[in-house]
């Protein structure tokens, strides 16, 4: 694949693309999520 290059892949394979943003836009919004449950422990 280093040969090819990340956008002919995409373009030979247009079903990948679907998940590659699928898979990416579920990452940012479990981050969003975890980042809304955290807590914050007070230092001394």
């Amino acid at each position: 694949m280093s040969e090819y290059g990340i956008k002919r892949y995409l373009a030979e394979n247009p079903k990948k693309t679907g998940v590659l943003f699928t898979l990416l836009l579920l990452l940012t919004q479990t981050g969003s999520a975890a980042a809304a449950v955290g807590c914050t422990i007070g230092g001394p």
